[in-house]
């Protein structure tokens, strides 16, 4: 009687275990591991929309100074109050290639730009989202190339336009087309800034990239 009495209460003492194991929560559960990684993605997606919209608002930036560039450069032009019979001292823009040349890559700029913007604003609403971004930073590498080699062209120009260069018997004409060198000189500096949001586009390009 005694041995079938301890293995009565044995038993009963294992299935009491036994229940209370079960009722017991898995450290290890698949929900609780859910909702460990919904924390990191959450804010892995508010770090990248940050980032875009940063993004908008340089390119909206850049859009200003380049279209400041190119509609500077294209109403360039002074006329001097002295003339002869014969001739008439007059400078423009498009009395030199490479500020015609600037005039259309920096109309090209702003049309980039422009345009650019609807596919920033999808990587604010879809910050997973990969095509728009790794387009925006193949486009804007190329443009950044495009506005460089204007504005440093330019500036070799409006730099011999000040100066002159003694070895080669140019002369600087600025001091008598004050008016048209000091336009001329503030469209290069807008092209220089537009470089510099354009470069600065491509790293947070590369980094929301990185993110994913």
């Amino acid at each position: 009687m005694d041995k079938s009495e301890s293995t009565k209460i044995e038993m009963g003492e294992s299935s009491k275990l036994e229940r209370k194991l079960g009722k017991a929560p898995l450290l290890g559960s698949p929900s609780h591991a859910i909702s460990s990684a919904v924390v990191p993605t959450k804010r892995a997606g508010n770090y990248k929309r940050g980032i875009a919209i940063f993004d908008l608002i340089l390119r909206i930036a850049a859009a200003a100074t380049s279209i400041g560039a190119a509609v500077g450069m294209a109403t360039a032009g002074e006329t001097l109050p002295f003339f002869t019979q014969f001739f008439q001292f007059e400078a423009g823009y498009d009395d030199l290639p490479t500020f015609t040349f600037f005039v259309i890559a920096m109309s090209i700029v702003v049309a980039y730009l422009v345009l650019s913007i609807p596919f920033s604003i999808v990587c604010i609403a879809r910050s997973h989202v990969i095509v728009p971004r790794l387009l925006l930073i193949i486009f804007d590498t190329a443009i950044v190339t495009l506005t460089t080699s204007a504005a440093g062209a330019s500036a070799a120009i409006v730099y011999l336009a000040h100066n002159g260069n003694q070895d080669a018997n140019w002369l600087a004409f600025c001091n008598q087309f004050g008016d048209f060198c000091q336009t001329t000189s503030g469209a290069v500096v807008a092209a220089f800034i537009t470089v510099v949001i354009l470069l600065i586009l491509i790293v947070l390009s590369a980094i929301a990239l990185k993110r994913h």
